[in-house]
């Protein structure tokens, strides 16, 4: 995505009249998304790199609730991680034009009307146990890593990307896992813990292959579950 001239104004009146009442923003999420826009788009940058101590000082919070707002962003559209190191996060600033039509449809009801239109997208599937039922079923009850049947009790719900680092509860980041699995991925990477299987000769080559196009499928919400 190429940068684009910002009219200040017309962004700030997208972002006060759609994003706010929209994402029901927090005066905390509000301050963290003026920062950084004011940092990278207002300058003609798509990108920001930030720590959480640094971004906390400038936005006059303290670091946990400063850290919850950027992933509740990252969660709702307005920024997407791009890295996160130990030196810091680095982030794109999205305008309000900028998020997918679905939501932007989605909140330009809300604005019309002052109600949430409920999106897939916007799920968490981690909040009941339909949803988490329906992540499960998506993988016809085999470990999405190690293609395992499951049952009942050996199954759980594994983050593709972490929590730690960022990870959301959305169906694009779920996957239904056996608990030896989940144990061992630990915080890496899902990409490459298949590929560690593969290394310990869990999975063939063709194994291999096939599931890591299922993560590239995952990611681009072809893999959706009935919610």
């Amino acid at each position: 995505m190429k940068n684009k001239t910002v009219d200040p104004g017309e962004v700030w009146k997208e972002f006060e009249d759609l994003l706010v009442p929209g994402l029901r923003l927090s005066l905390l999420d509000r301050a963290v998304y003026s920062h950084l826009f004011r940092h990278s788009r207002l300058e003609g940058k798509l990108r920001v790199r930030f720590s959480i101590p640094s971004l906390a000082r400038g936005v006059r919070a303290s670091c946990s609730p400063t850290r919850q707002s950027v992933r509740r962003l990252i969660e709702h559209g307005a920024l997407r991680l791009v890295e996160r190191t130990k030196a810091g996060h680095v982030v794109e600033v999205r305008l309000p034009g900028e998020i997918r039509p679905a939501r932007t449809e989605a909140l330009a009801i809300v604005a019309a009307n002052g109600a949430r239109r409920v999106n897939l997208e916007e799920t968490d599937f981690l909040q009941n146990k339909a949803l988490r039922d329906a992540i499960h079923a998506r993988e016809r009850e085999r470990c999405f890593y190690c293609m395992r049947r499951l049952s009942e009790r050996m199954r759980c719900l594994d983050h593709v990307i972490p929590r730690v680092q960022l990870g959301r509860n959305s169906y694009r980041n779920l996957v239904s896992c056996c608990v030896e699995c989940n144990s061992l991925k630990g915080e890496r990477m899902a990409g490459d813990f298949l590929r560690w299987l593969f290394r310990e000769g869990k999975l063939t080559t063709a194994e291999l292959s096939g599931r890591l196009r299922a993560l590239e499928a995952l990611a681009a919400g072809k893999l959706r579950p009935r919610a």
